[in-house]
């Protein structure tokens, strides 16, 4: 008598597994950095403007802000990397948008890999940008005369700028995903970036600002993020800044993670 064997129903077509995706993740992420071999400006947009700010910065405004381009160093290093660190950012937004209109992703999506692979690996790409940018920060900064804590809080200070700035990535993409072309991409992302960075305590004392203006400066996330930066490489008070700078991450994500994910879903 004939038996009837049971099979398990097929996967459904074009289902990707949780390690399956993780690989074509790192995959595209590789594929992201090795592209520096072949287009070396794009390292060097992450490398001579952190100088260029960071110079400037010092022995500029310097001796007016601080009274010796030392004393300024110490203090403002951490918003110099704190602001090249959200401007790189938009890079994320304008890579991601170009790939859309050269088509890249059409090419992509037609490959057996995770639908999220080619946005996670620009995401993860570019903050591993990011990492080698605030290396050659502190590095340079060092040489001018810069004295962190100790090694513990440089280290922290680069996790932390790294789980801010992979937050206001998500931000980003929705730019991004939204913007009909690169140069929009390049003129929203300027409109946010602009007022967040320059209106916090990256480059003066709150102290120093007009009253109306303060209100607003305690509670720009980016304030606190540079407060906790400054906590951990200068040494200070770092509980407080670090937990309110880890809550306000995890409320833009909460917010734009979701908003990117639909418009990078519609545009893919």
């Amino acid at each position: 008598m004939a038996t009837a064997t049971l099979t398990a129903p097929p996967a459904p077509a074009g289902r990707v597994g949780l390690l399956a995706g993780l690989q074509h993740t790192a995959t595209l992420t590789w594929r992201n950095l090795v592209q520096i071999k072949h287009n070396p400006m794009e390292l060097m947009d992450l490398s001579v403007q952190p100088v260029m700010f960071l110079l400037l910065f010092t022995y500029v405004f310097g001796g007016q802000m601080s009274g010796s381009t030392h004393a300024y160093l110490q203090f403002a290093l951490a918003g110099i990397m704190v602001q090249n660190g959200l401007f790189a950012t938009l890079t994320t937004a304008v890579g991601l948008n170009s790939d859309i209109q050269k088509g890249v992703f059409d090419r992509l999506r037609s490959l057996p890999i995770a639908r999220s692979a080619p946005l996670a690996g620009r995401v993860a790409a570019d903050l591993g940008k990011q990492v080698w940018s605030m290396a050659l920060m502190l590095g340079l900064g060092l040489a001018l005369g810069f004295r962190p804590a100790g090694v513990a809080g440089v280290l922290g200070a680069m996790a932390l700028m790294v789980v801010f700035a992979l937050a206001m990535s998500w931000m980003m993409v929705l730019v991004g995903m939204v913007a009909e072309n690169a140069e929009k991409v390049q003129m929203l992302g300027f409109v946010v970036m602009f007022p967040l960075t320059f209106s916090s305590s990256a480059f003066v004392s709150v102290s120093s600002m007009p009253g109306w203006l303060q209100a607003w400066v305690k509670i720009n996330p980016v304030t606190s993020l540079v407060d906790a930066m400054r906590a951990l490489l200068d040494g200070g008070p770092v509980q407080g800044p670090v937990v309110h700078t880890l809550l306000w991450a995890a409320a833009i994500a909460v917010v734009f993670f979701p908003l990117a994910l639909r418009a990078y879903q519609r545009r893919s």
